[in-house]
């Protein structure tokens, strides 16, 4: 990994980006979703997770994020982690999965690709963590964010995607709960 993509700044605030293997669309059912959604949930709670925006893509995720425990890399890790475990154990287990062949030989050729002994590997390894530095860095990357869905084309309009915190900056909290620093928005 670049030295340019680290967590240098232990307590900072991160924009991270990251994106399954081969980006592929995982993120198209509703279980999934709801892995990402409740591993969310139980890192703000549980592990330090603050969260100022997201946005879960069919391929890939968004965060702007800080570690109150000054671990982000740890923090990072344990939810890519419980994720690619918990998402493939829902697709080995899910008969109503059409594509679970296709993507489980996926994930195990890029696992025995990878050759450190893991079966499968879900998520590709690079984060790269650009610190925010600025309020407007900041709200730089929250529009991008929000975006998304929209320069994909999948909505016309940030807040009609489930799965942003676009939705949150608009007082709805019904997937997500996210942190407020007072000037985001």
């Amino acid at each position: 990994m670049s030295r340019n993509y680290k967590f240098h700044n232990k307590s900072g605030l991160y924009f991270v980006s990251f994106a399954t293997v081969n980006w592929l669309d995982i993120f198209t059912r509703q279980p999934y979703f709801d892995i990402l959604s409740q591993s969310i949930s139980y890192c703000r709670a549980e592990k330090g997770l603050e969260l100022y925006a997201y946005c879960f893509m069919p391929s890939h995720i968004h965060l702007i994020f800080r570690s109150a425990d000054d671990n982000p890399a740890g923090l990072l890790r344990d939810f890519k982690s419980y994720t690619a475990r918990k998402i493939i154990e829902a697709i080995t287990e899910n008969s109503q999965e059409s594509r679970r062949e296709y993507l489980l030989w996926f994930f195990e050729r890029a696992g025995k690709k990878k050759g450190n002994g893991a079966k499968y590997q879900f998520w590709q390894h690079h984060n790269k963590p650009i610190e925010l530095w600025s309020e407007a860095v900041i709200k730089q990357k929250i529009d991008y964010i929000h975006n998304n869905p929209v320069e994909a084309g999948f909505v016309t309009d940030p807040t009609h995607w489930k799965y942003s915190s676009a939705r949150n900056f608009q007082e709805d909290n019904t997937i997500l709960e996210i942190d407020s620093t007072g000037f985001l928005g």
